[in-house]
């Protein structure tokens, strides 16, 4: 194993797993991937949700933990998060592994492709190497997110949702990354995912950039970050929220209609100043995650909103 790049066996699961009935319901579906530790952000996406109306759901997809080594922050990140619907990510797999020094290392359990940096990689194992430190002083939330399940089964208005956090195959899978759905050699595989797992949309998150992307009548809804910077010039987080109720709030960024239903891109306009403050304090100038992301948190990616609204049939 190459940790960082390469990940267990049992992160993998067959497309036809999805193939089931849900086993959760609803008007209003809240899919929110890859807080990151970010509490104002966390905070911000429960107010967004309590504001909802009629029957409602909130999905956490999965690396809800990540820059929060402060024990404290771990805790109220951790418990907000197992008080509603939730998936574990590769970052809350890999902080209950207890001894991660030998052969079988999977590092950060983020499987990133060839495309990034190796400095990247070397950077996020060391995140997760010091947040699994805080890890071990909260062992219950811990292992109340580790044995999270890695997929999820949801109907909205009997559109029919498959919620990974990775791909329709593994856990730290990146057939969803914005780069990969880019190339229309994917396509044909994509499609065969959505025939084999029988669903109408498969909501995901773990590439950290977002993009919604039709494929014939199935839609890929990767939300990138709810605890980070999405675009060029903006530091708000994404979630994505499926709904048979219009979205009439200035968070709405991009989105579609299918049938009843209404499919957007809705910003986590949090305290950018305090999540700044609380980040720089938990990692200064010289830490890996500032580093790897400080940049971003300040100046948002190099990615656009014409760059993550693909809603032309593949």
């Amino acid at each position: 194993m190459t940790p960082g790049r390469s990940c267990p066996l049992a992160y993998r699961y067959a497309p036809a797993a999805f193939a089931r009935p849900a086993s959760l319901e609803c008007e209003t579906l809240f899919v929110v991937g890859g807080v990151y530790g970010n509490r104002p952000a966390l905070r911000r996406i429960v107010e967004l949700f309590d504001a909802e109306p009629g029957r409602k759901r909130l999905v956490f997809n999965g690396d809800f933990h990540w820059f929060d080594v402060d024990p404290a922050v771990y805790a109220e990140i951790g418990a907000t998060v197992l008080a509603h619907e939730a998936l574990r990510g590769n970052v809350e797999t890999e902080l209950a592994v207890e001894d991660a020094d030998g052969a079988d290392d999977a590092g950060c359990g983020c499987g990133y492709p060839e495309w990034v940096d190796d400095a990247v990689v070397a950077h996020s194992n060391a995140i997760l190497r010091g947040l699994r430190a805080t890890a071990r002083q909260h062992p219950a939330l811990t292992r109340a997110a580790a044995a999270l399940p890695m997929t999820l089964r949801a109907d909205v208005a009997g559109m029919r949702v498959a919620i990974v956090h990775g791909d329709a195959t593994s856990l730290a899978g990146w057939g969803f990354a914005h780069e990969r759905l880019a190339d229309r050699s994917h396509a044909a595989t994509v499609a065969g995912w959505f025939d084999a797992a029988q669903v109408d949309l498969f909501a995901s998150s773990h590439t950290c950039l977002p993009v919604f992307q039709r494929f014939g009548n199935g839609l890929v809804l990767n939300n990138g970050a709810a605890g980070m910077a999405n675009f060029s010039g903006h530091g708000e987080g994404l979630l994505t929220r499926i709904s048979t109720r219009r979205f009439d709030g200035p968070q709405a960024r991009y989105g579609t209609r299918r049938d009843r239903l209404f499919i957007d891109a809705i910003a986590v306009d949090f305290d950018a100043p305090a999540w700044q403050a609380e980040f720089l304090a938990q990692w200064p100038p010289g830490s890996s995650a500032h580093a790897s992301y400080w940049r971003r948190i300040v100046d948002g990616p190099d990615h656009t909103l014409a760059q993550a609204m693909r809603l032309a049939a593949r």
